[in-house]
This record gives C-alpha cells, sequence and structure tokens, in this order.
C-alpha cells in the first residue's frame, strides 16, 4: 500500500517499482496496479507514469508488453462507458471531482487522460467488446497490439462485465484499476469465496473518527455524524500553518468524550473553503499540514485507548498508517462496498490491535461513521 497518488512522479515510480520487486521475490505472477475508481490524477500523473514504468519493468515477461486500465466499480456507481467515468448518473467531470483540492478531474474521456500522462499509445476495449466475453476481449487485445497499443482503457458497467474481463485477464503480467476489476480474478487461480476470510477479532476499545477527506460523500458523512449528535471537532488548517498546537488541543477534547462514545475530528471542507485556505497556505503546504497534524492526533487517539479506528480520505489514510507504523492488516467484512473493517498490530498500542477502517473519500453511504461501529458490536 503506497502513499503515491500525489507524489512526484519520479518518487511514485520509484516506491511502486520497489514494490513490484518485493512481490516478484514473493512469486507473485501478477501484479496488479490499483488506483482510485474515479481516476484521480493530473497531466503529470501518476497512473500512467506507475503504469509504463511497471510495463518496462516486466518487458521480458510473457504479455508484459500491454496491460488494460479501468477505474469501474459498479458496486459504488463508477462505471465506464465508450471510455468515459461516470459517478452514478454524470460524467465524472461534473461529479464534484472537478473541484478535487489535489486532484481536480476536469475530463471524463479517459482515453484522452491517460493518454496525456503516457508515451504509449493508449487505446480502448468497448462495451461492445466485452458483452461478448473473454475470447472478443482476447482478441481486442491482440488487435491492440498489433496496432502498437501499450494501454487500453476497458468499459465496464455491471459486475457482469468485470467477470468476462476477468476471466480474460488470465495470464496477463500487469493488470490495473480501481478495486472493482479485483471481483473477475480469483477465479484465475482456483480461489473460492470462504465465509470465515473476513473474521477479525472481537472489537475492543473506544471509538474515534478522522476525517481529512473534503469529497462531497466525506462532506455529506460529517454532517450526518453531527446532526446526529455527536461530538465533533474542525481541524483548521490556518491555525496549524500559524505554529498553534492543534493535535494537543484536539486530544485534549476528545479525551473526555471517548468514553461516551464515538468521536470526530476533521478537516473536512467545502471546495470554496479549500481553495481559499490553498491560497494562502499553497495547495501542497495546506494539504501536507493538515496530513501530519491529522497523523499526530491518529497516534494520540490510539494513545488514549481507542481501539476502533475510522479514517477518510485517501492521503489522510496513508498519513495516519505510516504514523502508526501499521505494515500488514487482515481484511474483514465490508461496511459498505469497497470499504471493509481491518485489523492490524500498531506500535503505538504494543501488544494489542487496533481495528481501523480507511474509506476512500467518495465512498459510503452519509451514515458511514455511525453504521461503521455497529458492524463491529
Amino acid at each position: 500500500a503506497l502513499k503515491s497518488r500525489t507524489l512526484p512522479a519520479d518518487e511514485a515510480i520509484a516506491q511502486s517499482l520497489a514494490a513490484l520487486r518485493w512481490l516478484q521475490a514473493q512469486g507473485a505472477q501478477q501484479i496488479y496496479f490499483k488506483y482510485c475508481s474515479t481516476f484521480d490524477s493530473t497531466s503529470q500523473g501518476n497512473i500512467g507514469p506507475v503504469a509504463e514504468a511497471l510495463l518496462d519493468a516486466l518487458a521480458n515477461v510473457k504479455g508484459g508488453d500491454f496491460t488494460i486500465a479501468t477505474p469501474a466499480f459498479p458496486d459504488n456507481q463508477r462505471t465506464v462507458f465508450k471510455g468515459h467515468l461516470f459517478v452514478g448518473d454524470v460524467l465524472l467531470n461534473e461529479s464534484g471531482m472537478q473541484n478535487h483540492p489535489l486532484t481536480p478531474m476536469t475530463d471524463a474521456n479517459l482515453v484522452r487522460v491517460l493518454q496525456a500522462q503516457c508515451r504509449r499509445k493508449v487505446g480502448l476495449i468497448d462495451y461492445k467488446v466485452v458483452a461478448q466475453g473473454e475470447a472478443a476481449i482476447r482478441t481486442r487485445i491482440d488487435q491492440l497490439r498489433a496496432q502498437g497499443v501499450g494501454l487500453a482503457i476497458v468499459d465496464a458497467i455491471s459486475n457482469d462485465d468485470l467477470l468476462r474481463l476477468g476471466s480474460a485477464l488470465k495470464g496477463m503480467p500487469l493488470v490495473t484499476g480501481g478495486s472493482g476489476v479485483a471481483i473477475g480474478l480469483p477465479a484465475n487461480f482456483g480461489i473460492a469465496h470462504s465465509k470465515t476470510a473476513s473474521a477479525l477479532p472481537a472489537a475492543t476499545g473506544l471509538q474515534a473518527v478522522l476525517s481529512g477527506s473534503c469529497s462531497l460523500a466525506t462532506n455529506r458523512q460529517v454532517l450526518a455524524f453531527i446532526q446526529a449528535g455527536r461530538p465533533a471537532l474542525g481541524v483548521d488548517a490556518l491555525q496549524i500553518a500559524a505554529g498553534i498546537d492543534v493535535a494537543t488541543q484536539a486530544l485534549a477534547w476528545a479525551a473526555p468524550l471517548l468514553s461516551q462514545g464515538p468521536v470526530l475530528i476533521y478537516s473536512t471542507a467545502d471546495s470554496n473553503a479549500v481553495k481559499s485556505v490553498q491560497r494562502q497556505l499553497g495547495v501542497e503546504e495546506a494539504g501536507a499540514m493538515v496530513e501530519r497534524t491529522l497523523a499526530a492526533i491518529a497516534r494520540g487517539l490510539v494513545a488514549l485507548g481507542v481501539r476502533q479506528l475510522v479514517v477518510a480520505g485517501g492521503e489522510t489514510s496513508g498519513a495516519c498508517v505510516q504514523a502508526l507504523n501499521i505494515t500488514q492488516m487482515k481484511i474483514g467484512p465490508q461496511i459498505d462496498p469497497g470499504v471493509p473493517w481491518c485489523h492490524a498490530q500498531t506500535t503505538a498500542a504494543p501488544g494489542e490491535g487496533l481495528h481501523l477502517t480507511l474509506k476512500s473519500g467518495n465512498f459510503g453511504a452519509d451514515d458511514f461513521f455511525s453504521k461503521a461501529f455497529t458492524i463491529l458490536a
């Protein structure tokens, strides 16, 4: 798990190649480069540069000259049709993602978006081909290869499409996509569904939510938690910039409340507020300061006895996992599509386990923050 979405491309590539080498050393035969189902990136990357670096590294492996790309995740209303990404019923660039503070998505045409990031030619495997199944998809891949295409966006509007795609990807050294593509891959390895695979240890300890995402979905989730009467504290980036110890203040606020149920500490704000802060502090510095603060708060919450922690936002999740020195997680039951509870060991609580969920900003129902804890009860 790499925090490489918004790193400089060369750093993202270096981290990804190091991960590739480790996976190959463990005997991995197929590498899955997973990214956001909203294809979060800019013209500089990092989806294209990392995918091409992985292809370069796999050039001597049979089939390593080509890969597919699709962020489709129908269970979360992410679908790709004629190469265009939809979020629900609207195009990506009309979904709110055009206002993302780090990776504003202003174009729903994924062939065009990915081509801007790649040296290799980018093609399309459209829904008519996908609907015909594995043989047709493989034939189309051969055609694209013959045309000099190295990467292809794939249409998918249903789980059935992803299952058909999955069977066609058997033996492909590199697969890239959102988490939805994974639904069609286990059968290729003879892996059957197990009812006990998601079993986690019994939950203990106090409960808290940390939210750094500024997505529309997370804004609704923060509002729902507050409207339900639960305690919540906003973190102000300008106070952090002024040198105020916001993390210590937040932990002092949380300490007497934690015994009464989950608390929320958030930097979530609407796009206009985020842009105002970015103008004053700079885009990268504003994000980095908030991430460092939320990560420090995460460690502090665990020190206060929190053993059930919800983290909202991809960048925030990465910062918190690093701060808690978590290197391995066991995946448990799903809360909402694409968001499971996990269990991990952390140096912040030696000898004790931590239940943790890392929620993509745009995922989850409005009541996610409250609902998550009922699943562990």
